[in-house]
C-alpha cells in the first residue's frame, strides 16, 4: 500500500545518503525510481542530489510554484514508477506536501519526503510542518551533537562563527555555515 513518509531531521545525519541508498535497492530489484529535488539547492551541481560520502545521483527539481501531482501523472505516463524520493523537503509548499499526498492516493505510489525539521531558530519549516501533518509515517533520521546527545536543532554560524539568532529562513549552506545539536547546547549556543 502506498504511502507519504516524513524522514527528518537536522543537517548532517545522512538524509541524502539514505535517499539514494533506498533508490539503489529499489532499482537493483529491476524498479523505476523517480528523483527530485529542490532547484534552489544546488550545491552539488545543477539537479542533483549529493552526499557529504561522496555519492550522488542526477534529479529533477521542483520549483515552489510547480505542481508536483501534475509533474507525477506526467511522469507516470511514460510508464510505470514503483517509488518517488524528494530530497530538501523542507522547502516544499503546503499545497506542494497536498499534491504529493494525492499522489499517494490517486497514483497509488509511495512517495518518500527526506528534509528538515526546523530551522536555525527552531521554527518549522513550512514543507516540514505540512508533512509533519499529513505523512502516514514518519521517521528520524539521528544524528548526534558533540556531546553525545541526540541532535534535534541547528545553529547558523556567522562569520566569526557564533550562533546567528535571526536573519532569512533559507540560507543554503553546509558544514561551513550550520551545526547540528542538542536541545541544550543550541540553548547555550544562541544564549537562551
Amino acid at each position: 500500500m502506498a504511502k507519504l513518509y516524513f524522514h527528518y531531521s537536522t543537517m548532517n545525519a545522512g538524509k541524502s545518503t539514505a535517499l539514494l541508498q533506498a533508490s539503489h535497492n529499489y532499482r537493483e530489484g529491476g524498479m523505476a525510481t523517480v528523483l527530485i529535488t529542490a532547484q534552489l539547492d544546488n550545491r552539488a551541481g545543477e539537479a542533483r542530489i549529493a552526499s557529504r560520502i561522496g555519492i550522488g545521483e542526477a534529479a529533477d527539481t521542483f520549483a515552489p510554484d510547480e505542481d508536483l501531482f501534475a509533474k507525477l501523472e506526467a511522469r507516470f505516463a511514460r510508464g510505470r514508477v514503483a517509488c518517488v524520493f524528494i530530497d530538501e523537503a523542507q522547502f516544499l509548499t503546503k499545497p506542494q506536501v497536498w499534491q504529493l499526498a494525492r499522489a499517494v492516493d490517486d497514483l497509488g505510489v509511495p512517495v518518500m519526503c527526506y528534509g528538515l525539521r526546523v530551522d536555525f531558530q527552531g521554527n518549522l519549516f513550512p514543507g516540514s510542518a505540512a508533512l509533519l501533518a499529513w505523512a502516514d509515517e514518519m521517521r528520524e533520521v539521528r544524528t548526534i551533537c558533540h556531546c553525545g546527545k541526540k541532535a534535534t536543532m541547528v545553529v547558523r554560524k556567522g562569520p566569526d562563527g557564533s550562533a546567528l539568532l535571526d536573519g532569512a529562513q533559507v540560507v543554503i549552506g553546509g558544514n561551513e555555515t550550520y551545526v547540528s545539536l542538542c536541545r541544550r547546547h543550541w540553548r547555550q549556543a544562541v544564549g537562551d
